[in-house]
């Protein structure tokens, strides 16, 4: 399930580095969490939707790869990203 153009609004001027940031990591995790969420709730009522469970897989990885990056590259950033989602780690 994808996100809506509001919500992407509202997460972008959240988590965006500068006025013109539109894919830095952090923003792009933030993203992905608010995707993962909404298909998590999706496949909550659909049990037997496969294709579903498989995209959410896919995002969780990208996510993931992203979070290790993220974690290699500015400790820091990743402290406060993991804390301002609420993520496990």
């Amino acid at each position: 399930m994808s996100i809506g153009e509001v919500k992407k609004k509202e997460i972008q001027e959240k988590f965006r580095l500068h006025e013109k940031d539109t894919g830095s990591t952090p923003l792009q995790i933030a993203v992905l969490t608010e995707r993962i969420s909404n298909l998590s709730a999706h496949l909550a009522q659909h049990k037997k939707d496969q294709g579903s469970k498989r995209g959410l897989l896919q995002l969780v990885a990208r996510r993931r790869k992203l979070l290790d990056y993220l974690r290699r590259e500015d400790k820091e950033k990743y402290k406060k990203i993991i804390k301002d989602l609420g993520l496990r780690r």
